[in-house]
């Protein structure tokens, strides 16, 4: 039998002994901590060196290689010196080859998971093999080396600063003399008092972080509310270091360490089990053989969920101001409208639309019926539709790379275009190939949204009922039908009505439409028109999808009673002031969406939990970890459309209440509808 022996700075209380087989070889592993007593634990090394075929130390620095520095520890090297004719091993390189497929392994076990995720190194050196392995698929990586080293309160926020600061202070830190001064420091009181003052900064970088990478001990000063909802990379978690994070609410824990017996065993006891059993020193040890090792014995790192399944994705969303009187709502602008004449206000208008992008909101507590999770932010851009249009298209796509570059930095993993600036130039298509993540513009699920809205509210007002062909016995318009929502719609409608009537000012473009509807849609009734004047009085449901800025595009005067209109614009197509002048016309501001679980975000001028749909296209995507181009430029597939409402189900995305410009309608408003419309046609109500 084969005694291997590890030699931990750890506490004593979790010494063990167990028997097992090891490649086809009977083992005996000894585990004996020494309780952070360097002088105890070569005391023990020389008392089991004689009994040992090989022996692991634990807890104790690996020799590092950052960069091009190789970093030989002198506190290691003096154990290592203990036993010179037996093999001694950190598990150095076992360890490198494992970190490593941990991150490969979870990123293809969950796809995509580490994208541009905010990733906190509380060792950076002793980690370089993962933070390399994370540079591949984001570029957010902190290490807190400083801070754990000298007490300095900052992180560094790159491989190349980690590798320039090993460079600078390998030196005098990776010498004996360093290495006590350094532990004497970490001893004093004025270093503990420093240590409580900066305190803070190391707990701030980890509630901000996504992944966190280090050992378990150095994981035990933070709370559940910085813990709550991260990935943590780690090793050797056991049963009640399970129970530990499951306290703290973490999310899911990657543990890169072997099992043997039912148990995880450190890295430097499974290489000095394999030094033991093939006869060689750590030094003669390969690739092959460990990669040997790892496929006979079924290695793979562990991908846990300490509360049940749990993953949160992250999204961003661009807004912006929708008219000069959104920005009188704002502090300190409302006290700036408040007592300044209305050509001071068009001077902010103005320059506001020149702001660097911000953060209006962070959004969080979405969770759907899957388990999946995100969380987001709202990003705003200053321009109002007015400022926006009277701009070239660079003069936004540059504000939505910058938002992209914010978003990018906060972690985002995908970015939605919200309002006017998915309507400008090309519609998404040219910051999509500028931007550093993903971007969508939602018109896939505006479209689909503003169909289901108009489908229930339409039922709900009953004028119209399904013929023998199983579609919708009337007519509906589309107005606005040659852009990016209303091509949609207008191709949905010609399978759900039996006359479509297309509206739009671009009279090839008209054509060219019509014709594609009829060949994808054989049967379908298309007629098209320039304006609404001829046959907006026969329509039975109206939809309107105009980038009009507000520009009165029908006379709702000629609109039929009990007709349904769908206003998908932002700003509205039609102005609050019409709406009122038509009781027995139902107008619905297109189909917001109910988000799942408990959402938190600031107002957005929606009921509580309640988002735009396409807001709640970017979040589907998120939770779906489809971090893609999903929906770029004016002409949008309806398959598209199909996919995200059928998404939006799977992950809990209700139609919300059906709402008009003075809030949710209720069904006594459906009734009064229908008994006015009645009244209007002279029809029994």
């Amino acid at each position: 039998m084969k005694t291997v022996v590890s030699v931990s700075q750890g506490s004593s209380e979790y010494d063990y002994e167990m028997e097992t087989e090891f490649l086809g070889q009977a083992f005996r592993v000894i585990r004996i901590g020494t309780d952070g007593d360097i002088e105890k634990a070569e005391s023990v090394l020389e008392s089991v060196h004689p009994q040992a075929d090989a022996i692991g130390l634990s807890m104790i620095h690996d020799h590092y290689q950052v960069g091009r520095e190789q970093l030989e520890h002198p506190e290691t090297a003096r154990l290592e010196a203990c036993v010179p004719d037996k093999p001694v091993t950190t598990g150095a390189g076992l360890r490198g080859i494992l970190q490593e497929w941990a991150v490969r392994h979870t990123q293809t076990e969950l796809g995509h998971f580490f994208d541009n995720a905010r990733v906190l190194f509380l060792n950076g050196q002793a980690g370089y093999r993962i933070a390399r392995s994370l540079s591949e698929h984001t570029d957010n990586l902190q290490f807190a080396d400083p801070y754990l080293d000298f007490g300095v309160p900052r992180v560094l926020t790159s491989l190349v600063q980690l590798e320039t600061y090993t460079r600078l202070t390998a030196p005098l830190m990776f010498r004996p003399m360093a290495v006590k001064a350094i532990n004497a420091l970490h001893q004093s009181p004025l270093y503990r008092l420093g240590e409580n003052l900066v305190a803070g900064s190391l707990h701030s970088a980890v509630r901000d972080s996504h992944v966190i990478v280090g050992a378990i001990g150095d994981l035990e000063s933070f709370t559940e509310k910085e813990l709550d909802g991260k990935t943590i990379i780690t090793s050797r978690v056991t049963d009640s270091v399970l129970d530990w994070m499951r306290s703290r609410r973490v999310a899911m824990v990657v543990d890169y360490s072997p099992w043997l017996e039912g148990r995880p065993i450190g890295v430097n006891v499974m290489e000095a089990m394999i030094s033991a059993a093939l006869s060689r020193t750590p030094e003669q040890l390969g690739a092959d053989d460990f990669l040997e090792v790892i496929q006979s014995l079924g290695i793979e790192p562990r991908i846990l969920y300490p509360n049940g399944y749990r993953r949160v994705n992250r999204f961003a969303f661009v807004i912006h101001p929708l008219s000069q009187q959104y920005l009188t709502k704002t502090p300190p602008l409302d006290w700036v409208a408040s007592v300044s004449p209305p050509k001071v206000m068009d001077l902010v208008e103005k320059a506001i639309a020149y702001t660097p992008p911000f953060v209006y909101s962070k959004v969080s507590g979405i969770r759907s019926p899957t388990g999946d999770e995100v969380e987001g932010w709202l990003i705003t851009v200053g321009g109002t539709p007015r400022e926006i249009m009277a701009h070239g298209p660079e003069f936004t796509y540059s504000r939505l790379l910058a938002a992209a570059k914010l978003a990018k930095k906060l972690g985002a993993q995908i970015m939605g275009l919200g309002a006017f600036t998915k309507v400008v130039g090309d519609a998404g298509i040219t910051v999509a190939k500028r931007a550093p993540l993903p971007i969508t513009t939602g018109n896939s699920y505006s479209a689909s949204g503003a169909l289901w809205a108009a489908h229930d509210a339409a039922k709900k007002v009953g004028r119209v009922h399904v013929g023998e062909s199983g579609k919708m016995a009337g007519k509906a318009m589309v107005v606005g039908a040659t852009g990016a929502i209303g091509s949609v719609c207008a191709r949905l409608l010609a399978k759900a009505v039996d006359e479509i009537y297309m509206v739009a000012p671009e009279a090839a473009k008209l054509l060219a439409l019509k014709e594609s509807i009829e060949l994808e849609t054989p049967g379908a009734v298309v007629h098209v028109a320039a304006t609404t004047n001829r046959d907006l009085a026969d329509m039975d449901m109206i939809v309107t999808a105009t980038s009009g800025a507000g520009k009165r595009i029908l006379d709702i005067m000629k609109v039929k009673p009990g007709c349904v209109i769908t206003d998908v614009a932002r700003p509205l197509d039609i102005p609050a002031e019409d709406v009122a002048k038509r009781p027995d016309v139902l107008v619905i501001e297109s189909g917001e969406i109910q988000l799942p679980g408990n959402p938190k975000m600031k107002d957005i001028g929606l009921p509580k939990g309640i988002a735009y749909a396409c807001l709640a296209e970017t979040i589907v995507l998120a939770l779906e970890g489809r971090f893609e181009n999903f929906t770029l430029g004016r002409n949008i597939e309806w398959e598209k459309v199909r996919e995200i409402y059928k998404l939006g189900l799977k992950h809990g995305m209700e139609l919300a209440s059906i709402s008009g410009v003075n809030g949710v309608f209720t069904e006594e408003d459906f009734e009064r509808v229908r008994t006015l419309a009645a009244q209007a046609t002279e029809e029994p109500a």
